[in-house]
C-alpha cells in the first residue's frame, strides 16, 4: 500500500529504516489498515538521522515517523494508537476497555523486554561504550 493518492485520504508520510522494529510495526498497521502512505526512507546506518532536515521533524533522531498533515509523531506506540483512533477501519486494538487494557499492558511489557534486549546488544556492539 506505500504508494498511490486518494482524494478523500491524505497523504501520510513515513520516514522509516526498512531493519527498524519500530518501523516495522507502524508499517504493519498501515498495511493492515489498508492505509497509503509515502515511504521515505532513512538509512540509520549511515547516519542520515542525523540530516537537518530530518532533525527539523524529529530533533530526537529516531525512526520511525509519521507526517499527517500538520501531525508529526515519532513514537511507533504512539503513532499506532494515534492510526487507530483517526481511521477505525479494521482496529488494532479491541474496542472494549478491558480488551484494550489487557492489550496494552502485553504490548508495554513486550517493548519494555524487546528494547531491553536490543540496547544490551547495541552496547556489547559498541564495547560497553556509554551510550
Amino acid at each position: 500500500m506505500a504508494t498511490g493518492s486518494d482524494e478523500h485520504q491524505p497523504k501520510l508520510k513515513l520516514y522509516s529504516y526498512w531493519r527498524s522494529s519500530c518501523s516495522w510495526r507502524v508499517r504493519i498497521a498501515l498495511n493492515f489498515k489498508g492505509l497509503k502512505y509515502e515511504y521515505i526512507p532513512v538509512n540509520i546506518m549511515k547516519g542520515e538521522q542525523h540530516n537537518p532536515e530530518f532533525l527539523k521533524l524529529n530533533p530526537i533522531g529516531y525512526v520511525p515517523v509519521l507526517v499527517d498533515g500538520d501531525l508529526v509523531l515519532s513514537d511507533s506506540l504512539a503513532i499506532l494508537l494515534y492510526l487507530d483512533e483517526k481511521y477505525p477501519q479494521r482496529p488494532l486494538l479491541p474496542t472494549d476497555l478491558k480488551g484494550k487494557a489487557i492489550n496494552l499492558q502485553q504490548l508495554n511489557l513486550l517493548l519494555d523486554r524487546y528494547e531491553k534486549h536490543e540496547n544490551s546488544s547495541l552496547k556489547s556492539s559498541l564495547g560497553n561504550a556509554s551510550m
